[in-house]
């Protein structure tokens, strides 16, 4: 599989275009994430397939609980450090306009982008964390379904409307070259930046005025509790899963997929699963806290 190969939304046409308008309607979130672009340019059929098995995960009452405590577990798993005079993290700094010498449309473009990473960040661990497990042949949706909100559908009104489609550079401005190779360092990361690193260097005093600030807080001990929290959220969800996806390597077998094929998908995911985003996406509901644009901690 090449991963450099990308299908994009403008280029998509006739049903892969009505998958990617599907993936945003479910999604609530103006934006189709790198992984399905990849897969669509590689292997529409089983894009395709992907999706129609997934997809019920997060139509659910269940899922949009599982979203709202997913982005508390982090943020609460911080602010507790900070809470106590013993604490082990810095307070998260939040900003107004005036801070960060943006003007009134910047800085309403900033929220609205970093808003959409914070109502895909949830979606995103939970999708990576089905479909791994599934290719590892794990368990997925085992735990026994006894409450009505795993078959409930998801209310209509949460998350809906809250973000902005994210536009991103190529490459971040050559005064971001210190704060980025610390951004490197931190998560582990290769040559490439993930989507909302290359978001926000679109206002250069915003990534570097938060990460000089975040910094300290993303390598503390209580960033590692909430990665933990979050992780525990996610695996809880996915064994919870009223509607199991059907994407076990047989299932794919018997689909008229290749031993080769699978074991490209399985390396594919289970690197994802377990590599750089393990980190990148609880950040996500941290830098939507500086900006005041991360979404609902609580479910009534």
């Amino acid at each position: 599989m090449d991963t450099d190969k990308q299908l994009y939304e403008h280029e998509a046409e006739g049903w892969r275009r009505g998958v990617y308008e599907d993936v945003t309607a479910t999604f609530r979130a103006p934006v189709v994430n790198w992984i399905f672009r990849t897969l669509m340019a590689n292997d529409p059929d089983f894009t395709r397939y992907l999706w129609g098995q997934v997809k019920p995960a997060f139509e659910t009452r269940a899922f949009g609980r599982y979203s709202v405590v997913y982005r508390d577990a982090v943020l609460s798993a911080i602010e507790e450090s900070t809470s106590h005079a013993d604490g082990d993290g810095p307070e998260v700094t939040r900003y107004r306009r005036a801070d960060l010498d943006l003007r009134p449309a910047e800085f309403r473009e900033l929220r609205g982008q970093v808003a959409t990473f914070d109502v895909v960040a949830p979606r995103l661990a939970a999708l990576f964390e089905i479909v791994d497990r599934s290719l590892q042949d794990g368990s997925v949706g085992s735990a026994p379904v006894d409450d009505s909100a795993a078959t409930e559908p998801m209310p209509s009104w949460l998350d809906r409307g809250r973000g902005r489609s994210p536009t991103m550079v190529d490459a971040p401005p050559d005064e971001l070259d210190d704060t980025v190779e610390r951004i490197r360092t931190f998560h582990g990361l290769d040559d490439n930046l993930p989507s909302i690193y290359r978001c926000l260097a679109q206002w250069p005093p915003y990534l570097r005025t938060a990460w000089d600030d975040l910094e300290p807080t993303l390598e503390s001990a209580a960033f590692d509790r909430a990665c933990e929290r979050s992780s525990d959220e996610t695996a809880a969800f996915v064994d919870s899963l009223a509607y199991p996806p059907r994407l076990s390597p047989d299932d794919l077998r018997a689909r008229g997929m290749d031993d080769e094929a699978v074991s490209e998908l399985r390396e594919l995911f289970e690197t994802f699963n377990r590599g750089p985003i393990e980190t990148v996406l609880p950040a996500l509901p941290v830098y939507a806290l500086t900006l005041g644009a991360a979404g609902r901690r609580e479910t009534g």
